[in-house]
């Protein structure tokens, strides 16, 4: 790990790891895993708040190094909330320059509107259950594109309601892939299905395949 003289290119990094695709349109597949430190929320349900603090410098080649030590194409860059570090918009670029197939987890309170068009974003837009639904960016959904995900992470019937009426309001499931997740531990994952088939939801159910596997371990 590295500083560069005028810090403009580089990034602080809770984790650099190789692992499963939990969740999204690549579940199950190998994938490098970028983690980024820091984030401006505090969503009730969280499970990366390690990543809120600390970490370490890296620069961007320090970076794409660590990545190309595994064997496959997929890179994922996440947090804590990747966007809250202005230069991640540069590793998103570099590492599509560098010809990986990368996905961006974004909470959906920071503007997407720069992030490389090469990038598929997984952005959550948050439900009264997180506690940060006043935060979400509705600006960004017109930044979207068919290859782009959105993620209603469900931890009530309040926020099923919530997120169904937000798919219909602003017409999702015509925009892009519409994923739906159980709160671990707050709504049983059958429920959650149970209502999406009642509806009829054009969505994507999804469980935590990582989770499923190694429990909440960071790095997996």
């Amino acid at each position: 790990m590295s500083r560069s003289a005028g810090g403009e290119d580089r990034l602080k990094i809770t984790e650099i790891f190789y692992s499963l695709q939990g969740e999204s349109r690549t579940v199950g597949l190998p994938t490098v895993f970028i983690r980024l430190t820091g984030c401006p929320l505090r969503c009730t349900w969280c499970d990366t708040e390690y990543a809120f603090h600390g970490g370490e410098w890296m620069d961007f080649d320090a970076i794409l190094a660590r990545v190309a030590e595994y064997p496959t194409p997929h890179v994922t860059v996440t947090g804590g909330e990747p966007l809250a570090q202005r230069r991640c918009l540069v590793l998103l670029r570099r590492l599509c320059e560098a010809g990986y197939q990368v996905s961006l987890e974004t909470s959906g309170a920071l503007d997407v509107s720069e992030v490389d068009e090469r990038v598929v974003k997984v952005m959550d837009l948050k439900p009264p259950g997180s506690g940060e639904h006043d935060r979400n960016h509705w600006e960004n959904l017109q930044s979207l594109n068919p290859r782009d995900q959105v993620k209603f992470v469900v931890a009530d019937r309040g926020d099923y309601d919530w997120s169904v009426d937000q798919m219909g309001r602003h017409d999702l499931a015509k925009h892009c892939e519409v994923l739906f997740s159980p709160v671990q531990g707050r709504l049983a994952p059958s429920q959650l299905a149970d209502w999406i088939l009642a509806d009829r939801l054009p969505v994507r159910f999804q469980l935590q395949l990582h989770k499923l596997l190694w429990g909440d371990q960071p790095g997996k």
